[in-house]
């Protein structure tokens, strides 16, 4: 049955809110050690946690951590979304400032309040992302992809089709496109890093609509796009998809909660530039190639605008 737990020695005061039939375990890593106050994880789940080696790093961040009185928040919930409102203490942490793990229509995503600066730079320590490297952004409408990017191509009669009623037939889905930034893009966003780094010369965001009801619930709750980054092995650099095992390994990092919505299936998200002449796939994952995207190998100069728009229009 689906269960809110609590990973620490102290219960945070705002959980006392909760209905009394939520439940609280409390952790003390590692796993045998475990004290439970009903019945504990499978073995399957426990042997698994044990087997990776924890990381002994603690980060000491330059923007304090949010304040909770002990431990990390972990939160069960069904994966269809049966009992979203166990999701509240979830909502209210994120307003605060805090980064965490939820689960998406592909694998599982360290995410954070996208107009908080500090959280953002909690997010890329937790997870040592380089300032280089990109971080993309969970909506939950077109309204919002439409705010913080410049929005799909439009046809201008050059070879550029009019790709949005297509795009719109696969989202919510396992997409991450690649579009331009706004103005509306909070800076550190768009520049890709820390108050030290230097802009990045190119201004593109990757957008996600995830078809997860549980995600779903956390943004439509938040009002708000959250700031993504998926959970890979620190060592292995391979896709962490249970997570027992995040938060044994990134819990320590200084995770401030995990919702817990079951076990999913290394398969990424299909990323789709959509900032050149075409809309190119750069990493086929779990989408599937549509008729109007273009694989690296493939010959752009097949592509035309009447390739596009009888599916656009269906």
């Amino acid at each position: 049955m689906a269960e809110t737990k609590l990973y620490g020695h102290k219960l945070i005061p705002s959980l006392s809110s909760l209905p009394s039939s939520t439940t609280l375990r409390r952790h003390v890593a590692p796993f045998p050690s475990l004290v439970s106050f009903n019945t504990p994880k499978p073995p399957r789940l426990r042997v698994l946690s044990m087997a990776i080696k924890r990381s002994p790093k603690r980060l000491k961040y330059s923007a304090p951590r949010f304040t909770k009185e002990g431990g990390m928040l972990y939160v069960e919930v069904d994966e269809l979304g049966a009992d979203t409102w166990k999701l509240e203490p979830v909502i209210e942490l994120l307003k605060q400032g805090a980064v965490g793990v939820i689960p998406t229509d592909t694998v599982y995503a360290i995410v954070c309040d996208l107009k908080s600066n500090s959280a953002i730079e909690r997010l890329r320590r937790i997870k040592n992302i380089e300032p280089s490297k990109p971080l993309s952004i969970l909506c939950c409408s077109l309204r919002d992809i439409d705010t913080y990017t410049t929005g799909f191509p439009s046809g201008d009669g050059q070879g550029h089709a009019d790709i949005f009623r297509a795009v719109k037939h696969c989202l919510p889905g396992p997409y991450t496109f690649i579009l331009t930034a706004s103005k509306e893009l909070p800076k550190q966003c768009v520049r890709y890093g820390t108050k030290t780094a230097k802009y990045a010369s190119r201004k593109k965001v990757g957008v996600r609509m995830p078809d997860d009801a549980i995600c779903q619930a956390i943004l439509e709750k938040i009002n708000a796009p959250l700031i993504s980054t998926s959970v890979r092995s620190p060592k292995e650099n391979e896709w962490m998809v249970d997570p027992v095992v995040i938060a044994d390994i990134y819990g320590p990092e200084g995770l401030d909660f995990i919702v817990d919505g079951g076990v999913r299936v290394a398969d990424p998200s299909t990323v789709v530039d959509m900032t050149g002449s075409y809309p190119k796939i750069t990493r086929l994952g779990k989408g599937p190639k549509l008729h109007w995207m273009v694989a690296e190998d493939d010959d752009e100069s097949a592509f035309y605008v009447e390739d596009v728009m009888p599916s656009a229009t269906s």
